[in-house]
């Protein structure tokens, strides 16, 4: 990852639906702003450790960021906005955790996350990462090593050791 503790985020684009469902784009400085914001990085929606532990992971320990003063969680993954707001319908996100696609990796690719999956169909992903953001400046990032792997940037181990 080219991204370091004390970094501030790079600017980028991501795309989110809206309540009408509109396709929108926001800034992910704009996003993270004065906030204590936790980025989780995911390969892709509707892949088997993101459903199954990455991101429920996240939703079930939502009152636990929460007291550990985390005012925002921002699920990205390649994948364009209308996948992303399907994913989180499915995973029952609610309010809990904004879903926002980066399609063109250009946040991923930004900050250093770009892993190729072609030989699993997948194409140019993210790794999987969780990271720590506070007034969009890097403080804490769990990169793992591969992206079938949920264990650093898991809920359980990030939020005990924030």
């Amino acid at each position: 990852m080219k991204i370091k503790i004390g970094d501030k985020l790079p600017s980028s684009e991501l795309f989110y639906l809206d309540e009408s469902n509109n396709v929108k784009k926001i800034d992910i400085l704009d996003l993270c702003g004065n906030h204590k914001t936790i980025i989780l990085g995911m390969p892709g929606a509707f892949t088997k450790t993101c459903s199954a532990l990455h991101l429920p992971g996240y939703i079930k320990n939502y009152d636990l960021a929460l007291k550990k003063g985390i005012s925002k969680i921002i699920c990205i993954a390649v994948n364009d906005p209308n996948v992303m707001r399907a994913w989180g319908v499915n995973q029952n996100v609610g309010n809990r955790i904004f879903m926002a696609g980066d399609p063109f990796f250009k946040f991923t690719k930004a900050i250093g996350a770009e892993v190729d999956k072609t030989d699993k169909g997948l194409g140019i992903r993210s790794n999987r990462y969780t990271m720590l953001v506070v007034n969009s400046q890097l403080e804490k990032v769990e990169e793992e090593k591969e992206t079938a792997n949920c264990e650093l940037s898991s809920a359980e181990s990030f939020l005990n050791s924030i």
